[in-house]
């Protein structure tokens, strides 16, 4: 039986991965299952604040998790402070676990460039704006406690 190929292998091979996300932690950007990725292998260059990158952690029973998010800060250490769209908290990653950036999405198939006005507009209205997903996402943390409460009696 032949082993799948890993995303280092084929960025490297290949020096790009188009691919369809799982979960929902860059929504409204990608929708789970449904919207395509594309992700160019990252070179010697730094990433940049509000980059989309791919990165590899450790995820459970020594099994690797990839995960897309976006840099919300670059740290003076040279690590970054990552967040996904649609997420309140985030991590801290080394240089060298990042393996490629996000350069577009592919939704209803038409393909919309990380470079494009409407892309750039969109990461500085709600991807590198933490304050205003809290604010967006306020009533349904509040409907969800409340139900929460309902249901404990």
């Amino acid at each position: 039986m032949e082993q799948p190929i890993s995303f280092e292998a084929l960025l490297a091979r290949d020096g790009r991965l188009v691919y369809t996300n799982k979960g929902v932690s860059m929504m409204p950007l990608l929708r789970q299952d449904r919207d395509l990725m594309i992700i160019e292998k990252k070179g010697q260059e730094r990433c940049r604040r509000f980059d989309a990158v791919l990165f590899r952690r450790p995820g459970i029973n020594g099994r690797v998790a990839y995960v897309l998010h976006r840099i919300v800060k670059v740290n003076d250490d040279g690590t970054y402070y990552i967040v996904g769209d649609n997420c309140l908290t985030g991590e801290t990653v080394r240089e060298e676990n990042v393996l490629g950036v996000l350069r577009g999405v592919v939704r209803d198939g038409r393909t919309v460039d990380s470079s494009s006005l409407g892309y750039r507009a969109y990461v500085w209205l709600w991807g590198g704006r933490p304050g205003l997903r809290r604010l967006v996402q306020l009533p349904r943390r509040v409907a969800a406690w409340c139900w929460h409460k309902v249901r404990g009696r």
